[in-house]
């Protein structure tokens, strides 16, 4: 057995052999690892933002994609989302919310704070 590393009893004692010389097997004592002990902390689990308007509450919907010869698959259909900052006349301050591009024209047509009347959104929250 030349080269050979053979373990006895627990991982502590090792013993090597070499096929060179003959000699007494080299034990080579490990001192055994110190356990620690550690206290669980609670799992902290950030949510991701949903894909939804904060005005309107428009969601993302089910639909098909169709090809050529008619084969369908599913495909989630996003809504387009924006990051906006909006100027608030009533409240006399910015109003940052995450808004879809449709609520964005309505919003362009009627003003900001009777989109928010008619949706039910109180703007001090944002």
């Amino acid at each position: 057995m030349a080269g050979c590393i053979s373990v006895r009893g627990t991982p502590s004692s090792l013993s090597f052999r070499c096929s060179s010389f003959v000699s007494p097997a080299l034990s080579l004592q490990l001192s055994r690892p110190q356990r620690v002990h550690l206290t669980p902390r609670p799992l902290v689990v950030c949510p991701l933002a949903k894909r939804i308007c904060q005005m309107t509450g428009k969601k993302r919907n089910n639909g098909y994609k169709v090809s050529f010869s008619n084969h369908r698959t599913k495909k989630l259909q996003q809504v387009n989302l924006q990051h906006k900052r909006l100027w608030w006349e009533e409240g006399k301050r910015f109003v940052k919310m995450r808004i879809s591009a449709k609520a964005l024209k309505t919003i362009d047509r009627k003003g900001l704070q009777q989109v928010a009347k008619d949706n039910g959104i109180d703007l001090n929250k944002f």
